[in-house]
This record gives C-alpha cells, sequence and structure tokens, in this order.
C-alpha cells in the first residue's frame, strides 16, 4: 500500500497541493496509525495531515475522491448455455477459439468485474498510464492498457469463434463482443480519470505558459477566454512576487554576526561575548509611482501592470497610479471603487478617445502631482513614446529623473521602432535609468521583480 501512498501524493501534487517530504513523512506515518480499513477516518487523517488551507482542503477532497473512487465495472451476466455450462464456449466438438489461454476471456464469459478491475490496475502501472501529461496521450494510453490486458487475444478468439460459423461459435463471438465494448469503455474512463488525477493542471499550465509570452499589443486584442486567464494569472504572478519579497523582508531581520560591535559589548563582561550583535540590513517597502497611457494600441498593456502593482499591496509601501491619454488624472480612487478589471473603461469613459500627447501629461503630472515623486519612489512609465509630433517636454522628463530614486519606461513596441514616425522614444530613453521593450506577462513580471529586489539591501 505504500505504492499507493506515494501515488496519491503524487496526485495531490499534480493538484496543487503542496507536500514536502516532510509531509510525506508525516502522511505515511498517519496511515500506518490509522489504517486504510476506515474509508473517512482515512480521508479526515490525511487531510489534517497534508491541506494546510481552505483552498487545499477543497483540492485535497477533490483529488481524494477521484484517486480512490472505483466505478462498478458492469459486464453482461454469464450466459448459461442449453446444457448448462456457462461461458458460452463451443460445444460438442466445435473447436476451442482459444478461451482457455487467455485469463481475461474467462473473466469476462464469467463476469468476473473484480477480477477484471484488478487486472486493468495492473495492467494500467505496466502501461505508465500515470505518467499522462496531455489530453492528446489518452487514445493512445487507452490503447495500450488495453494491449496490456490481453486485448488483442479477445479479438482473435472473437474471429476465430466467428468463422466456426456454428451456434456456439456465434454465441461466444456475441458475448465476447458486448465485453470488449464494455471493456474499452472503462478503459477510456480509467485513463480519463488518470488525466483528472495527474495531468488536468498540465494543460493549464501549458496554456498559461503561452499566454505569459502572449504580446498584449497583438493585432486583433485578446479574446475574452484568455483575458480571463491572463487576469488571474497575472495575480497569481504577483502574489508568487509578494511571498518571495516578503521573505526576504524577513529574512533580512537576522542579518549577519557583527564581529565589531560584538566585541564592544563584550568588554562589559571580561571579553566573554554574552551580548551577540548581528548586521541588520534595512529593507525599506517600494514607493511607485505609475504613469500609463491608456490610449487604444497601449491599453491592455496598462490594464495588466496595473493588476500586477495593485496586486502588490501587501509589500508596497505607496502606489500612486495615474493615466493619460491626452490629459493626465490620478486613478487611484477608479482602482479602489471599480478594482482593475473595470478600472480601464471607466478611465477610459473619463480621458478616452483623446488625441494621445505626452508632453500635456508629463505637465499635468508635475503641475500637480510631483511631490509624490521623491528619493525613495521608483517612477514606471508605460507607453510607446508616439505624441503625434507635440512637444514631448522633454525637460519635464529631466526633472522627474531628478527627484526620482528610478525611472523606468516599458514600452510594448520594439525597440526598432523606436525614433521613428511620430515616436520619441529615443529622446525620453535618455532620461531613464531603464527603458526596455515589454508587452508580454512574463516580461511585466520580470521587471516588477527587479524593482522590488532594487530595495534589499546588499
Amino acid at each position: 500500500m505504500q505504492h499507493t501512498l506515494e501515488e496519491f501524493l503524487r496526485a495531490l501534487r499534480a493538484a496543487d497541493v503542496k507536500v514536502s517530504p516532510a509531509e510525506a513523512i508525516d502522511a505515511a506515518r498517519t496511515v500506518a496509525a490509522v489504517g486504510y480499513g476506515d474509508r473517512e477516518l482515512f480521508k479526515d487523517a490525511l487531510c489534517a495531515t497534508l491541506a494546510k488551507s481552505k483552498d487545499e482542503v477543497v483540492r485535497f477532497d477533490q483529488a481524494f475522491e477521484t484517486f480512490f473512487t472505483r466505478d462498478s465495472f458492469s459486464l453482461p451476466p454469464p450466459d448459461d448455455g442449453e446444457d448448462g455450462e456457462a461461458g458460452g464456449a463451443p460445444q460438442d466438438g466445435a473447436g476451442d477459439p482459444g478461451v482457455e489461454q487467455s485469463p481475461l476471456a474467462q473473466m469476462l464469459l464469467v463476469g468476473d468485474s473484480s477480477g477484471v478491475s484488478q487486472a486493468m490496475e495492473a495492467a494500467a502501472a505496466s502501461a505508465g498510464v500515470a505518467e499522462i501529461r496531455l489530453s492528446t496521450q489518452k487514445s493512445r494510453l487507452t490503447r495500450r492498457l488495453l494491449d496490456e490486458m490481453g486485448l488483442a487475444e479477445i479479438e482473435q478468439i472473437i474471429a476465430a469463434a466467428k468463422r466456426l460459423q456454428t451456434f456456439e461459435g456465434n454465441r461466444l463471438a456475441l458475448r465476447l463482443d458486448v465485453a470488449r465494448k464494455a471493456l474499452v469503455a472503462e478503459a477510456q474512463a480509467y485513463v480519463e480519470r488518470q488525466h483528472a488525477l495527474y495531468a488536468s493542471g498540465s494543460g493549464t499550465r501549458l496554456r498559461e505558459e503561452m499566454l505569459a509570452k502572449k504580446a498584449l499589443n497583438a493585432d486583433g486584442g485578446i479574446d475574452p477566454v484568455d483575458l480571463v486567464m491572463m487576469q488571474a494569472l497575472v495575480k497569481r504572478m504577483a502574489k508568487r512576487l509578494a511571498d518571495r519579497y516578503s521573505r526576504r523582508r524577513h529574512t533580512a531581520n537576522t542579518g549577519h554576526l557583527d564581529v565589531r560591535k560584538t566585541l564592544r559589548k563584550s568588554m562589559a563582561h571580561g571579553g566573554v561575548p554574552f551580548e551577540i550583535e548581528w548586521k541588520v540590513k534595512k529593507v525599506d517597502k517600494p514607493s511607485i509611482v505609475a504613469i500609463c497611457d491608456v490610449s487604444k494600441s497601449v491599453a491592455a498593456a496598462a490594464q495588466f501592470l496595473l493588476t500586477f502593482l495593485y496586486s502588490l499591496n501587501e509589500v508596497v509601501d505607496r502606489l500612486d497610479a495615474f493615466a493619460f491619454s491626452g490629459r493626465l488624472i490620478p486613478v487611484n480612487a477608479i482602482l479602489d471603487e471599480n478594482g482593475v478589471e473595470g478600472a480601464i473603461l471607466k478611465v477610459l469613459q473619463t480621458i478616452g478617445f483623446q488625441q494621445t500627447d505626452y508632453g500635456q501629461a508629463l505637465e499635468d503630472f508635475v503641475d500637480n502631482h510631483i511631490d509624490r515623486v521623491d528619493r525613495h519612489t521608483t517612477v514606471i512609465i508605460l507607453g510607446d513614446g508616439r505624441s503625434n509630433f507635440a512637444d514631448p517636454r522633454l525637460d519635464l522628463m529631466h526633472l522627474i529623473q531628478q527627484r526620482a530614486r528610478a525611472v523606468i519606461w516599458l514600452n510594448p513596441e520594439p525597440e526598432s521602432y523606436w525614433g521613428q514616425g511620430d515616436s520619441v522614444m529615443s529622446r525620453y530613453a535618455r532620461f531613464t535609468h531603464v527603458a526596455k521593450t515589454c508587452n508580454t506577462l512574463g516580461q511585466f513580471e520580470r521587471i516588477v521583480e527587479d524593482v522590488l529586489r532594487t530595495y534589499s539591501a546588499h
């Protein structure tokens, strides 16, 4: 049964229930204490040992029911021949189509559902069904499972029985054909359960990996279904960064041994270091000012950047968000009232459909909000730098650069487009600390993580 427990733990990990090696050992000790006899006691004991949150309890329950539930395998009832013998094998010297050489055929003919189920479990282990990762593997693994069970022998017996052209042969062929169809259906259901246990998350993860690389300014926009997945993905990315940064803040409080201070303290105790002093590195929470172009070509990227930053409220000391198309407005209140998903629409209703003017937006920011920028503030500007040939107000960009800790400009366009047409991006880039192409969620994650890392003392 140890193998069964190990496979269940693997299914839990696939269901995003984190199980560490130490927790796996605890689970084995729990099973040794409660046993497998009482299903509810077994389930509750493992759940208490392994599930660490409400979400994990839900995922644990789903994985447990899928893993330990065995649907009853219904076979056609045994068919007694006219002479009273079961099995429908040919009689009166009609010939033996090979039933006696096939244990599977014998189990199917006598209706041994339990034996067939056990044979399927064993065949699945030999066929590696539990290694399924993609839905496209279902058909191949189902056939491999049936081959391991001996389906080819069943098909040969059916063909041989039909060739006899006798009543007994036809009856045997019919019985085995009905049982074969039931066996195939059960094998398909078994492989489907294994996919749900071990691979249901694989397809989602593969899809998320593709969405993390999807260009946010792609022609035709983002499919609504993809948009929902991407919104959930960006929140998980932000949570992952928040957890990682929080751990850095926690470990920073420990520091390293401060030899000089420890020796100085020890002078009061005759040189004995009774009081240990540690070097403590100071880790500030970031203060971020986000200025986002919400014109049509950049709106999707602005939404995801704001989602990223807004989801980092645990580790960000202060977030001031601004949006512009022609004129610039603060959007913190809009974010609070409408959430990130609805904020962009509200912003567009307020300032949308204006001619993009970066110079005017910078002037609005400096005139009304420059006090939000100091030496502890990172300014993140998202936009393509296309100002419709208006004055770009480089002097104001220079002022923001002088006041800020860092200025980061994220441009959804490739760098080869900077400076072409009405783009003044190459001129703005001189007044930034970092200017990068950024038009995927993966790039957003890396850049925001870099911002958080700069607030950790080295």
